[in-house]
């Protein structure tokens, strides 16, 4: 799945789940705001609202950074997309600013107040945003939950603006960002002092009976916790593969899941206006795929990972493309960095192909749709010596070849382990599931874990769930959030257990440190490079680039999908994959896999273009890359990429160059096809060696704890006696393909293995 996008995608969660604001008295000035500071960048973000009764459409607020921020950007709707968005920065001694939604934002009436300064080591902005609670949206209005409780989002960065000087200056994408939860009904103070800073005044601020702070205040605990063989944390692939075949073996289980529901049969709700009165939703609809990015309240990312990961029942497989690819033999080979022992994965791939078959014909009527991408990019591969094969039928054939997009839908629905795996877990009553549950480590002595201990205290004591005697814990939160599970366990390397240790709120957690495990968690970690190609073809049909699909699709599609599921929107938006193999010059191979999908996520040219005709080829380096990264935590415990791993080896950005220049090799041998990102104003070298590094990004991370270094061959976490894990973070390299299809193999591998594990429940 390739994630685009970055800042007007930022999610919007449950305010349990963010890190949480809270009043503070400004120093200098005498304000009372209700905010939050970022440990990393030392930035304080704040503001305050007149009293509820006043029926008031505007704030104050202010922004106070460290010198070294460039720019700042806060968005107290918790979106940078559809969202109200702030941004300002110092200029020749005095602040520049202005309110934006994606773009500039007419309407708002920001005023810098007095009290704003630059200094040699700090600037602040102060400011009085009218008009600024409610804003006008394509779709409606957007507005400020300025009577309950929300999340705020900021962005931070270290490069310039473009024009310092020009309030409307463009600027590169932020280096950073964040979120915070804010209880707005309690950020009012009332009429005359509102009024009197509203004006410049300063002084008259309330000492605060709470401060900033980074924990919330949970429920009343139980009296006694329920123990488990089981606890399996995180409800992706890994974790619902995981629970559904460890509660069929008659253990007593318990699913954990930090975000909510999904598709409609997981408890999921939130579909637009043309599908009410049906049982489907947006996770639900393969074709609204592409809305999850331009949706105004995505509350299904994850807020405190510095990439994009699925916070909902499903995990990536509720929110991602759904191409699904059977494991080649090389997935799981000792060349790829796995033990001997799990070379012969094809009678676990068996056991889950029966479970949930691919189809590249997901409307139910056995028809495809939209298939003109596919036709012309076939002629065009068709003359650098392709075959046409259906791949699932074969997957260790993936050299020249190229077949029609393979999903994981069932019965015209997005389908996934959420369909097959997590639907028979319930219906066993040794299986129970949490939601809105998140797990802050594991609680252990010594090599023994005895338990996790999560957000919520109605579960135990302290929020402590145990295990039965024998018990195990699976980590299954992802490469990204299994990591950060166990640096706040005190496991892995020592830097990262010391920013744990840094932390008022988690440390108290940490084991004794005479109980770290040295581990390289983190380490080793790969992602696909990806690079767009967009083109145009007289005969493709963009579909509206799938802008309308939400609140305004095409009236025939809609009722045919309504009615059965079929059709246009029983599709993702890839129509065509293909596959080369590749030799370098260090003798490895590697190999490139290409997706092709009507509609474009940017376009690059200066030359004018149909945009109803667009479509783009997304090539993906895979098996072989050899560069590496790592991902670790910041001072705000924020998971995230501290290297990243793309083109990290010259040979990696090599074989990508010359498969994007045989990629349109004969490009004139298809009348009409036409390359417009990049045009022929550059050289595919200049455009990728300038292509933005964030939008390589394919989320398709593996590696952070890799098998073999930080889990043994059977998944358990080296140095302890009882937890494993079991997600794409063990997966030690890039497998041939989109990952979504290896790791349930990789699953049903895990768990078969944990089950025949002397010494378990």
């Amino acid at each position: 799945m390739k994630l685009r996008l970055a800042l007007g995608v930022l999610p919007l969660v449950g305010e349990a789940l963010a890190q949480a604001g809270g009043a503070y008295v400004d120093g200098d000035n005498g304000i009372t705001f209700f905010g939050y500071k970022d440990a990393v960048h030392g930035v304080t973000y704040g503001l305050t609202f007149p009293p509820l009764s006043a029926a008031s459409d505007e704030f104050i607020g202010e922004i106070v950074a460290p010198i070294a921020t460039k720019w700042a950007g806060f968005s107290p709707g918790g979106s940078m997309l559809n969202n109200l968005l702030l941004v300002a920065w110092p200029s020749q001694g005095s602040i520049v600013s202005s309110a934006r939604l994606t773009t500039k934002l007419t309407g708002p009436v920001l005023t810098t107040l007095p009290a704003s300064s630059v200094n040699s080591t700090h600037w602040k902005w102060v400011y009085r945003c009218q008009d600024c609670v409610s804003w006008q949206i394509s779709s409606g209005t957007g507005s400020i939950p300025i009577n309950g409780s929300g999340v705020a989002a900021w962005a931070w960065s270290s490069n310039a603006v473009n024009d310092p000087t020009n309030p409307d200056s463009t600027f590169s994408i932020h280096n950073d960002f964040g979120f915070f939860g804010l209880n707005y009904a309690e950020a009012h103070v009332d009429a005359a002092t509102y009024a009197n800073w509203a004006a410049g005044g300063t002084g008259g601020g309330a000492t605060p009976t709470s401060s900033i702070s980074s924990s919330t205040v949970g429920p009343t605990p139980t009296a006694e916790a329920t123990p488990y063989d089981y606890i399996v944390v995180g409800s992706g692939p890994g974790g619902l593969v995981t629970a559904d075949r460890l509660s069929e073996a008659g253990k007593k289980v318990i699913l954990l899941e930090r975000g909510g529901p999904s598709t409609w049969e997981t408890g999921g709700r939130y579909q637009p206006t043309w599908l009410q009165g049906s049982n489907l939703t947006k996770f639900d609809v393969p074709g609204l795929f592409e809305t999850l990015f331009q949706d105004s309240n995505p509350f299904w990312w994850c807020k405190d990972v510095n990439s994009f990961a699925g916070c909902l029942i499903g995990g990536g497989t509720s929110i991602h493309g759904a191409l699904y690819w059977y494991p080649a033999d090389s997935d799981f080979s000792t060349a790829n960095g796995w033990p001997s022992s799990w070379s012969n994965h094809n009678q676990y791939t068996n056991k889950l192909k029966a479970r949930l078959p691919s189809t590249d014909k997901p409307s139910t009527d056995g028809k495809r749709y939209l298939m003109e991408t596919a036709d012309v990019v076939g002629k065009l591969l068709n003359g650098q010596g392709y075959s046409q094969i259906t791949l699932n039928d074969n997957p260790n054939y993936k050299d020249h070849v190229y077949g029609y997009s393979a999903y994981s839908f069932l019965d015209g629905k997005r389908g996934g382990p959420v369909a097959t795996y997590f639907r028979s877990a319930r219906t066993r009553s040794n299986f129970a599931c949490r939601q809105y549950t998140d797990v802050l480590g594991v609680v252990r002595s010594g090599a023994t874990v005895t338990g996790v201990k999560t957000n919520d205290t109605t579960v135990g004591p302290d929020g402590v769930i145990p295990l039965n005697p024998n018990g195990r814990v699976i980590l299954s939160g992802g490469s990204f959030g299994t990591p950060r599970i166990l640096f706040r366990s005190g496991i892995g390397p020592e830097d990262m257990i010391n920013i744990v240790k840094s932390d008022a709120i988690a440390a108290p957690n940490l084991p004794p440190q005479a109980d770290w495990i040295d581990l390289p968690v983190g380490k080793n970690v790969s992602d696909n490079p990806s690079i767009n190609f967009v083109f145009t073809h007289p005969s493709i049909d963009a579909y509206e680039n799938w802008a309308e699909v939400w609140d305004n699709p095409r009236p025939a599609d809609a009722a045919e999908y309504k009615a059965s599921q079929s059709g246009v929107l029983a599709h993702g938006s890839p129509r065509l994959n293909f596959w080369r193999a590749y030799a370098g010059s260090d003798k490895k191979t590697r190999w490139v896999q290409g997706t092709v999908r009507p509609g474009a996520s940017s376009v690059t040219t200066g030359f004018p273009y149909n945009a109803s005709q667009i479509f783009t080829i997304t090539s993906y380096l895979s098996t072989g890359v050899t560069s590496r990264g790592r991902i670790g935590i910041d001072a705000a415990l924020t998971a995230r990429a501290l290297e990243v791993p793309w083109f990290a080896d010259p040979i990696d950005k090599t074989i990508m160059l010359q498969s994007l220049k045989d990629l349109v090799s004969n490009l004139n041998t298809v009348p009409g096809l036409t390359l417009i990102t990049p045009d022929n104003t550059t050289t595919i070298e200049n455009f990728v060696n300038n292509y933005d590094v964030n939008s390589m990004n394919s989320n398709h991370w593996v590696g952070s704890c890799s098998i073999g270094s930080v889990v043994d061959e059977n998944t358990k976490v080296k140095g302890t006696n009882n937890l494993f894990v079991v997600d794409a973070s063990i997966i030690p390299s890039l497998p041939m393909s989109n990952p979504h299809g290896a790791i349930m193999a990789m699953a049903e591998q895990a768990v078969a293995k944990i089950l025949a594990l002397a010494g378990g429940p």
